[in-house]
Order: structure tokens, then C-alpha cells, then sequence
């Protein structure tokens, strides 16, 4: 159960932070600590009695590998669709009043995204890393969102962990008292 919470959390992160307020650090900032909380839940959950150390663990970090791993394809499924979706409007294939074209011009997906970085000034950064056109440009491009959805994942993965350490840690002993079952029943 903990697993679809955590699904559910990585969208409703993905969603708020990737596509509506499009704020790239702050979901690397909420990854950790999504990671964190899905382990701690993971345990609450499902009440493991404090000790089970095995199952604690393995419920939270299977619930955060599903989180992470959901925060890492969003991710990429964002980046994807602003790489390969990417016309270049407003800086590059624009029109005048008349439906003129207007330069400067680039094809677009990879060739307007590659254009937006030079014209940024990144051209002597994206050269010292190798890159001379546009293929080399995606593949430099592809190679860092992989590397950040990785990083992503080992996050959400190594917070959850930590959250299910810090419940078996915390979690209260079951006592007596505590147990609903009348005495002799």
C-alpha cells in the first residue's frame, strides 16, 4: 500500500514542480525527503512491530524504490517532451504581423534546443565538454538527465532507508497494557 502512496506522492511532486511550477531544484530538494517519509510510512503502515529489522527494511525500501523510480521516469518523460517538442518560440520561428517569417530560425526538437543553449552563451562551456553540432549536443543532453533520474533514484531510495531506520528506531513497544485482548480471552 505504502508503494502506490509513494506512486502518488512522486506524480503530485512531479506535476507541481515539473509542469505546472516549473522549478526543477525544488523537486530534487523534495526527493530526499519524499524518500524519507514513504520509508517511515512504509512501517506505520503496515504496524511492523519494532525489531522485525528485515521487514522493516525491505517495506521501506521497496516503497521507495517505487518512489524513486517514479520521480526519476517523470523526470525524464518531462524533459523528453520539452526536447523533442521544443519549436523554438519565442526566440527562434517566429512570424510578423503579416505571416512573415521572421529569423532566426532552427528545426525543431534537438536543433532548437541546442540553438537556445548557444544562444544563451553556453557555446565555449558546451565545446570544452565536446560538443561541436547537434548530435553531440543530445548526447551530452541525454547523458546528464540520465545521470540526474540515477541520482534521483539512489536519493529516494537511500532517504526511505533512513526513514524506516529512524521507525524502527522510534517505534513504541508493543506492552500489555496496551493490548485490547481482555485477559483470559
Amino acid at each position: 500500500m505504502a508503494a502506490w502512496v509513494g506512486l502518488g506522492m512522486a506524480v503530485t511532486i512531479g506535476v507541481s514542480f515539473l509542469l505546472v511550477i516549473p522549478i526543477e531544484p525544488i523537486y530534487w530538494l523534495l526527493t530526499p525527503m519524499a524518500g524519507l517519509l514513504i520509508g517511515y510510512y512504509a512501517n506505520q503502515r503496515s504496524e511492523t512491530p519494532r525489531g522485525a529489522w528485515r521487514r522493516i527494511m525491505a517495506d521501506a525500501l521497496f516503497a521507495g524504490l517505487v518512489t524513486g523510480v517514479t520521480l526519476a521516469l517523470l523526470l525524464l518523460a518531462v524533459k523528453a517532451l520539452f526536447f523533442f517538442a521544443d519549436t523554438g518560440y519565442p526566440d527562434f520561428n517566429r512570424v510578423d504581423q503579416q505571416g512573415q517569417s521572421i529569423p532566426p530560425y532552427c528545426q525543431s526538437g534537438a536543433t532548437c534546443v541546442y540553438a537556445r543553449y548557444l544562444a544563451a552563451g553556453r557555446g565555449p562551456a558546451l565545446e570544452s565538454a565536446g560538443v561541436t553540432d547537434v548530435g553531440s549536443f543530445t548526447t551530452l543532453y541525454w547523458e546528464q538527465q540520465l545521470a540526474t533520474a540515477g541520482l534521483l533514484l539512489a536519493l529516494s531510495v537511500g532517504a526511505a532507508a533512513l526513514g524506516g531506520v529512524v521507525y524502527g528506531l522510534t517505534r513504541p513497544k508493543t506492552s500489555i497494557a496496551s493490548d485490547p485482548t481482555p485477559v483470559g480471552g
